[in-house]
């Protein structure tokens, strides 16, 4: 991977770290909202949901845009597919290792 793919990863996984920004990824891919309207879902001030909704945008899983003094947010469903991508790849390396470490143990048992 390059270091821009690197950088994108790391942002990616950060911006989904919090169960905060999973929620509103979860309800700005169900539909465009205010980041007023989000607020109010959550017992956190409107400033403290802005800040998580720029983590998202940074990393690109959310797309804002305005319509008078709203800010609106919704989801990118490009940028979860790339996150699902990566996951996949990650499962499948995962499933090599498991795979040489089972053959590994079936060579050491037919030797006994």
């Amino acid at each position: 991977m390059t270091v821009d793919l690197e950088d994108r990863t790391d942002a990616l996984f950060h911006a989904l770290a919090d169960r905060t920004r999973r929620d509103i990824m979860r309800r700005a891919l169900a539909g465009e909202h205010s980041v007023s309207a989000l607020a109010l879902k959550y017992d956190m001030s409107f400033a403290a949901v802005q800040k998580h909704v720029v983590v998202l945008e940074k990393a690109g899983l959310i797309t804002k845009r305005r319509r008078g003094r709203e800010q609106l947010a919704s989801g990118d469903v490009t940028a979860v597919r790339s996150v699902a991508a990566l996951l996949t790849e990650l499962e499948q390396v995962w499933r090599g290792r498991i795979a040489r470490i089972d053959e590994l143990i079936a060579s050491d048992t037919e030797e006994d």
